[in-house]
């Protein structure tokens, strides 16, 4: 948790410097193999947990650079950022699918209550001030009945592979390069899987959890809710 308060200024601030300092298509095109191996499986599982249907109105919270959004072509998708940089990459990466591209704080935008089939927010709850106001304003947006899927980093996992990837001056290794692509030093907030089962529980039914890579390793962890909870 940051030990000062934070402004949403200063969020968006630090979100359009990750996405200058941290690219991230090269992230899911040239990070290590090891990386990517997961970040697939991250975003199989998500397609899946989805089930998307032509036509559906999807919206992804914090779409960075459009890579989920792609995922579904067939769909009416809606992508939200507080950062400009990254939806600039968005706009180019979504370029030819039926997308709109929405600047700024889900509150803020005055999008149609109950306005949408499936919610999409991936790796971002982490990075937001009010986590738990975010996944309410989630939340309402869903008709009922529809899908939301969250998902996040385990940040103790994390931080326990990384502290032994150092400890062991295992950085030379290719597969352990660039370790930080993550963007950990951006997180204000760290979650186990209990805590992220108990936040995401106050507004939403948990229908599902997987992991990615692997339950016995769950780097990334995988929620399927309902809005109806």
């Amino acid at each position: 948790m940051p030990t000062q308060p934070i402004s949403i200024t200063d969020v968006e601030r630090w979100n359009d410097e990750f996405a200058r300092t941290h690219d991230i298509d090269e992230y899911y095109t040239r990070s290590s193999f090891l990386i990517r191996w997961i970040e697939r499986r991250r975003l199989s599982i998500i397609r899946k947990m989805i089930a998307a249907k032509p036509g559906e109105k999807i919206i992804e919270v914090g779409c960075g650079g459009g890579h989920v959004l792609g995922l579904f072509r067939e769909s009416d998708l809606t992508g939200v950022d507080v950062s400009g940089e990254m939806l600039q990459r968005a706009r180019r990466n979504l370029k030819g699918y039926r997308v709109r591209l929405l600047k700024g704080e889900l509150h803020e935008l005055s999008l149609p209550h109950a306005g949408f089939d499936k919610l999409i927010c991936t790796e971002v709850l982490e990075h937001v001030i009010d986590p738990v106001f975010l996944i309410g304003e989630m939340k309402n947006l869903v008709r009922p009945g529809g899908r939301v899927v969250i998902t996040f980093p385990n940040g103790p996992l994390l931080d326990r592979i990384k502290r032994v990837i150092r400890r062991w001056h295992l950085m030379v290794l290719p597969v352990f390069h660039r370790i930080s692509w993550g963007g950990d030093e951006c997180h204000l907030h760290v979650w186990c899987v209990a805590e992220m089962r108990a936040m995401l529980s106050q507004h939403l039914t948990i229908l599902r959890e997987q992991f990615a890579p692997y339950r016995w390793l769950p780097i990334r962890c995988c929620f399927l809710c309902s809005a109806d909870g």
